[in-house]
């Protein structure tokens, strides 16, 4: 079966007088489908043998299958050590729309009505450059927000709310991205622990939405009222301007290692939906216990038909796939870019201009793969989160133990800033990278300036879990502290980097709560609590209203400067289409020399960039980046064309009181330490 070709759709569909299912499964021998009572979601009060056909796709019809009904599938098949067929278990349908619960606790797949009103509200469409993404999960979000009536705190509809929709307008982003929404379970290690999986990475039907973040009412209203409380968010925020990004599991699913619980593919087919030797050890390159064998035209079809129905059906505008390396895995376990999924996402007709992110890794042998994505992709640059860690926390620490000098330059910071070309092709220019500081997983921005070690042992797993490669930096006292000027400094940090992250070229990416500063204490691996330490707070103290000024305000400059938000990669001797123009200067305002760029001694540059427009206003910048915990002096570059430049931005300053003072080309101007300024250049 190809997932390039239009076979009839798997999963229930309306038919004449009732409906079809259709399942697939290569090594069945019999399939059945069971339909239950709808009161009685264990009793069975029908079944119907089903049917296969050449292709592997087992198919029943009958008049009880209709919007509302609850059923199940039952698989026979060979034994052996590659199979784990068991005629008496129920299964979820693969492609289920819906599931509930049954009174034993087992899952049942519902037949749901999926009528929306759209109302005639398009997708925004958001070009790539003007795009800002803020990576949120759908309860924290929401569920400390006092504004919100308390019945749609933590939930769609609370997501949707007109406070929720006003907070993310006034501060700036264009997009959210939001963790894992497709149904998902916690993995038996936590529920025996009695933790849970909050961020969701473990999923039980990728075609379902998770039914713990719809409210009450819709809860109580059923599979289709959750549904529509989906859609209705996406609409919402789509009447906002605002995109809707979902992460995606595709790698794996919350079947877990072979001994875990089987609850749909591993019972229908496992030899064929997960990766296995003869023997039937699973291969796992992802760290979760098991991975989906895309060598497998099925499980490639499975993932464009689940994209297919999100991005149309339900009208998201983009999907960030976790542990996408996972995905671009041959027969032999082994990456390759022109991968026939990788490939047939970004060339299907039904998901053109759909935003696609990978998070270009996993766990398993040669799984970085940073810049090997196939073009239409934009990938998490891990190596831009690094260097600005480096340069503005790790290197300042080692400076201070090395007479006043950090182990690294400002070359490798500045190849960043200007769109990581050494790690994407021209050919696929800035916007492919996806530029982050933080992320859900790992330190909050205000703890990376606040926390040298990781304090996990909330986790339950005595402090092993989560990275121990933080570059953080606590500035000399770990966790909490009243002394002054260490939360002065810190706070300066937390505005270099965020400053830094606005202001580079490609795509920025902001994690919820890193506009005023949240803390989860320490803990960097906070994916098995669903409480206060990972929701967002709203009650702020004056230093955070500040924070989150600044956050806004540099959205702001990002919008109304496209130098900063180049297109494509410029050519040396060319002038190019939607890039930018970049001269790069040191403290004197001469152009940098070779050893200007690689000195641990010269951690000082200027960047002046001048757009290149196709639909856009011309507009050139100058961006003043200073490294070292010392004043410095820097003279502004002459530039022809340039006549005087106006401070837009200086990260010393703790708020965003208007400071526009204009300056001419050749002016000896005072940088205050650890800090950046920004200047919009003008004739």
């Amino acid at each position: 079966m190809s997932p390039h070709a239009t076979p009839a759709p798997l999963g229930v569909r309306r038919a004449d007088g009732g409906g079809e299912l259709r399942v697939w499964s290569a090594n069945a021998t019999a399939l059945e489908l069971c339909l239950f009572d709808a009161t009685d979601r264990d009793w069975v009060t029908s079944t119907v043998p089903m049917v296969r056909d050449a292709d592997g796709v087992w198919s029943a019809t009958s008049p009880e299958l209709t919007t509302g009904t609850y059923y199940s599938v039952r698989a026979t098949g060979p034994s052996g050590p590659r199979h784990a067929f068991d005629a008496g278990r129920d299964l979820i349908d693969p492609y289920a729309r819906g599931l509930a619960r049954s009174t034993r606790g087992e899952w049942r797949s519902f037949v749901t009505d999926e009528d929306f009103d759209w109302g005639g509200v398009a997708k925004p469409r958001v070009p790539m450059d003007h795009t800002v993404i803020y990576e949120a999960h759908v309860k924290g979000l929401t569920k400390l927000n006092p504004e919100l009536p308390e019945e749609l705190r933590g939930t769609y509809a609370g997501l949707a709310h007109d406070s929720t929709i006003a907070y993310l307008k006034d501060l700036g982003i264009t997009a959210v991205e939001l963790l894992p929404v497709h149904q998902s379970v916690s993995e038996e290690r936590l529920q025996k622990m009695g933790l849970v999986n909050y961020w969701g990475y473990n999923t039980l039907n990728f075609f379902t939405p998770h039914a713990g973040y719809a409210s009450r009412s819709a809860q109580t209203g059923g599979a289709g009222a959750v549904l529509r409380e989906f859609k209705g968010m996406v609409r919402r925020l789509h009447e906002a301007g605002l995109e809707v990004i979902l992460d995606v599991v595709y790698n794996h699913t919350a079947e877990e290692g072979p001994g875990g619980p089987t609850s749909s593919f591993r019972g229908l087919d496992n030899a064929s939906y997960y990766r296995q030797d003869e023997r039937g050890h699973y291969i796992d390159v992802t760290g979760c216990g098991n991975t989906l064998d895309f060598s497998n035209p099925v499980a490639q079809r499975l993932v464009l038909d689940s994209l297919r129905y999100w991005a149309n059906d339900v009208q998201v505008d983009g999907f960030r796939f976790d542990l996408a390396a996972t995905l671009g895995r041959d027969g032999d376990v082994e990456f390759q870019r022109d991968h026939p999924l990788l490939t047939a996402i970004i060339d299907d007709p039904a998901l053109r201009d759909v935003k696609m992110i990978a998070e270009p890794w996993d766990v398993g042998l040669g799984g970085w793969q940073v810049g090997n994505f196939p073009d239409g992709y934009s990938e998490w640059n891990d190596g831009y989160r690094d260097r600005m860690r480096n340069f503005w926390l790790r290197d300042i620490a080692a400076a201070r133990h090395t007479d006043g000098l950090p182990s690294e330059g400002i070359g490798s910071l500045a190849r960043r800033l200007a769109g990581s070309n050494h790690v994407f092709s021209i050919e696929r220019g800035p916007l492919a990278s996806v530029n982050f500081i933080t992320a859900h997983d790992g330190f909050t921005a205000a703890d990376l300036v606040a926390y040298n070690d990781k304090h996990n042992l909330g986790n339950g797993e005595d402090n092993r879990d989560g990275s121990n490669d933080n570059k953080s930096f606590n500035h000399g006292v770990e966790g909490r502290t009243s002394d002054p000027e260490i939360l002065r400094t810190r706070r300066r940090a937390i505005r270099n980097l965020l400053g830094t992250l606005l202001l580079s070229a490609g795509v920025p990416m902001i994690t919820a709560g890193d506009e005023f500063g949240r803390t989860q204490r320490g803990n960097n691996n906070a994916y098995c609590h669903d409480s206060e330490l990972t929701w967002m707070a709203w009650d702020r103290e004056p230093w955070q209203q500040e924070l989150h000024a600044v956050v806004r305000e540099l959205t702001r400059l990002r919008r109304e400067n496209p130098a900063l938000r180049p297109v494509r990669f410029g050519r040396w001797g060319e002038t190019t289409p939607s890039a930018s123009q970049m001269d790069w200067y040191n403290k004197q305002g001469l152009a940098m020399s070779e050893a200007d760029w690689d000195s641990p001694a010269e951690r000082t540059l200027q960047y002046l960039a001048a757009s290149t427009p196709e639909h856009e206003s011309s507009n050139r910048i100058l961006l003043v980046v200073h490294g070292l915990e010392t004043d410095v002096t820097v003279t502004l570059p002459e530039h022809e064309g340039v006549n005087g430049y106006t401070l837009l931005w200086d990260s010393v300053h703790e708020d965003v009181a208007d400071r526009a003072e204009e300056f001419v080309p050749g002016h000896d101007l005072e940088v205050g330490p650890t800090s950046m300024k920004l200047f919009r250049a003008h004739d």
